[in-house]
């Protein structure tokens, strides 16, 4: 936002929503001199001032702010009332028609329009004292207009339910300054929900009783005898409203569910038991596999193919080297020999564009497969997909890899697009970390064993000779591996410190490998367990970046928030986006297909920046193209360097993870086996070697609250 003052024309920067273009405003806040963007103020508050002179109500009515009046008809309307303009149009407003061109309807609209502004002026102010921001004073606002007012002095939790970009938090401060008691049954209703709600970003599916009060009472900062009795009191009225569900467990525990999260779990274990009753075996008539190679499937193997043809709901589960790829495309062969129709899908773009490539069959990420809509504002979820109960797939199987990153929501709307006597085939190796979203789907259905499974566990000759599959094994199944020696496809830098670990990391990806054996610069990954720290996501990718592709006069950047994004850099979808257009171009540049919605993980280049139409262009690995608008890039961040869990469902020819010391939940043998998993040609570790071990010695993977096994176990 540009502000002219009586000495200059200064850069703001803070949010302005709610304010127009020609107003006269006074702002508090600090100057700040940006290393690329010079000197700017950054707004902390701001108020509208009204004009004081003729020259500011004529600058404020000619901006537009007002619709129907522009720079002439402002001027007419001030050379009419002079300085009473302002007055006249709040006090006499049935005056304006007495100017040539507005009429007595328009008159109308004009004083509607300026009491609408003078009230969002109100609740401006009157919100400021609660530190809020602009954009969400205006968000909030739209939502209640001036019934804004009762909410925050009755209830201002409501708001975490009816305003998505409330949380807990900002309606707890709000309650606070309101005069709110801290043991409001409003505040401990909303309590339980958040809390609830945090423990699913955690992966849980429930918690048990005890640990939601515990948690609970830690995040209101209440305790007494009293509150076990108030905390009951709400838990029982949000059971009354479904918000909640509480079950009690064999033990006589009681858990608690958000009610989304009980519903959920209850109807993917019907389904996949109906899926089961409903299949009829295929008969397998094809021929044995033929090629060049002459294919031969080992026992195991065979079984795996037999088991699949006969049942309704098939798992495949195994580690790297193991055979997965080879059964699957026997499988495939004989289903596309009996001229069965499949579709084939895996949760991530980077996941489905490799099983594409292992198969000879287009595979899709399950968001298309399932045709997502983009209406997300909607509160019925079938609206998300295209293809769902009353829309199912026209495939008699579906095969999906890298099950174990389905979550309970995504598992959810598969099942819900698969009509009964469909075959569902989950492919995966169950020894990778869980789904980033609530839930452990894979080993669940698995630990039920309801469902027909084999588990491949012999390691092929050629995958035995290469050291990231035999390391792999010998990290899941707890033993050392030999670090002493620096094998081509593996091995470890010794280093004791942060700061030498960062220096190796630039040295490794901008000059040492790039242009050995093939490598190139988009060939290597660096992983890390963490996002905060010296090694974590955050602060690697600020170096990676100045020195991978440091600042030029070629390239054009913007900031967004804290992050510089600069044409050039690698980048990663943070968040599920159902609304965002993407399009795939062919040859001559034509537009080959369309649609809607990128995802949490997806990886691209920043490959234009448009500052004049406020456009930067993403090309992601899958082949879509993407115009982010620039109040999108914060969906986005650098992704020179991604966690580990973000990597799931990838492979790089080259991973680099740098291993010193951590969080004791994530230093795990769990998380070391799932990085070492996503290398193709090579995994190498910088940091320290007693790390390495340390990490293969703990096998303390967190514990996640989830029932789907037992809800098939009861079916």
């Amino acid at each position: 936002m540009s502000v002219v003052t009586d000495s200059e024309k200064l850069t703001c920067v803070g949010s302005a929503m709610g304010f127009s273009e020609g107003e006269t405003i006074e702002a508090d806040g600090l100057y700040v001199d940006h290393s690329v963007y010079g000197r700017q103020f950054k707004i902390e508050s701001l108020r509208s001032v009204a004009p004081s002179d003729r020259i500011s109500v004529l600058r404020y009515l000619g901006s537009g702010a007002i619709n129907g009046i522009g720079e002439k008809l402002a001027q007419r309307i001030v050379d009419k009332f002079g300085d009473d303009t302002l007055r006249i149009m709040e006090e006499e407003p049935e005056r304006l028609s007495e100017v040539k061109g507005i009429s007595a309807r328009m008159a109308r609209s004009i004083t509607d329009q300026m009491a609408e502004k003078r009230n969002e002026r109100s609740a401006m102010l009157f919100m400021q004292q609660y530190g809020l921001s602009q954009n969400l004073i205006s968000k909030l606002y739209d939502r209640y207009g001036d019934g804004l007012y009762n909410i925050i002095k009755n209830n201002p939790y409501k708001m975490v339910e009816d305003v998505p970009s409330v949380g807990f938090r900002t309606a707890d401060e709000i309650a606070v300054k309101a005069g709110i008691e801290t043991d409001s049954e409003y505040r401990i209703r909303s309590g339980i929900i958040y809390v609830l709600q945090q423990m699913a970003y955690m992966g849980h599916c429930y918690i048990p009783e005890e640990l939601l009060f515990e948690n609970t009472l830690k995040l209101l900062s209440l305790s007494g005898e009293s509150i076990r009795e108030l905390f009951e009191s709400q838990e029982e009225n949000l059971a009354i409203d479904r918000q909640i569900v509480i079950r009690l467990n064999e033990q006589g525990v009681k858990n608690i569910y958000l009610g989304s999260f009980d519903a959920m779990e209850r109807f993917c274990a019907h389904r996949l038991k109906e899926l089961k009753d409903t299949f009829t075996p295929y008969e397998d008539h094809t021929s044995p596999a033929k090629s060049d190679e002459d294919i031969v499937l080992d026992e195991l193997q065979e079984k795996a193919v037999k088991e699949c043809l006969s049942n309704g709901v098939f798992i495949l589960s195994g580690g790297p080297g193991t055979g997965k790829t080879t059964t699957i495309n026997e499988i495939i062969r004989r289903l596309d020999e009996q001229e069965i129709s499949f579709a084939l899908a895996a949760p991530t773009g980077r996941a489905a564009k490799r099983m594409t490539e292992t198969t000879g069959y287009e595979a899709q990420t399950i968001h298309r497969l399932l045709e997502i809509s983009g209406d997300v504002e909607s509160a019925d979820r079938k609206l998300f997909y295209g293809r769902n109960e009353d829309n199912p797939l026209e495939v008699e199987t579906v095969i999906i890899d890298e099950t174990s990153m389905l979550d309970i929501y995504l598992l959810r709307a598969l099942l819900e697009a698969l009509e009964p006597g469909t075959q569902l085939i989950l492919v995966g190796d169950v020894d990778q970390l869980p789904s980033v979203g609530p839930g452990q789907v894979l080993r669940d259905i698995m630990d039920s064993n309801a469902f027909a499974t084999v588990r491949l566990n012999r390691i092929y000759r050629q995958a035995g000779e290469s050291h990231i599959i035999s390391y792999a094994h010998m990290i899941n199944n707890g033993k050392h591996i030999d670090l002493s020696v620096k094998y081509p496809d593996f091995f470890l830098l010794e280093k004791e410190d942060a700061a030498t670990v960062q220096q190796y990391l630039v040295q490794l990806c901008a000059k040492v490998l790039p242009g050995r054996n093939g490598i190139t610069a988009s060939d290597i990954q660096i992983l890390t367990p963490m996002r905060k720290g010296p090694l974590g996501v955050e602060h690697l990718n600020e170096i990676l970046q100045k020195f991978l592709n440091p600042p030029s006069d070629d390239k054009i950047e913007t900031l967004c928030g804290n992050t510089i994004f600069r044409e050039g850099d690698r980048v990663m979808q943070i968040k599920n986006d159902y609304n965002l257009e993407w399009e795939v171009r062919g040859n001559y540049n034509i537009s080959i297909r369309e649609g809607k919605g990128v995802f949490n993980g997806d990886t691209g280049i920043a490959e234009e920046i448009n500052t004049a139409l406020r456009l930067m262009k993403v090309s992601f690995d899958d082949g879509r193209t993407v115009y982010y608008p620039f109040e999108k890039l914060e969906e986005l961040e650098l992704a020179y360097a991604v966690t580990i869990h973000k990597s799931q469902g990838s492979e790089y020819p080259v991973i680099i993870m740098p291993l010193l010391s951590g969080p004791p939940m994530l230093m795990n043998r769990n998380l070391l086996y799932t990085g070492v998993t996503r290398a193709k040609q090579c995994v190498i570790i910088v940091g320290s070697g007693a790390c390495v071990m340390n990490m293969i010695d703990t096998d303390s993977e967190q514990h996640r609250y989830t029932s789907l096994k037992e809800r098939i176990c009861e079916l």
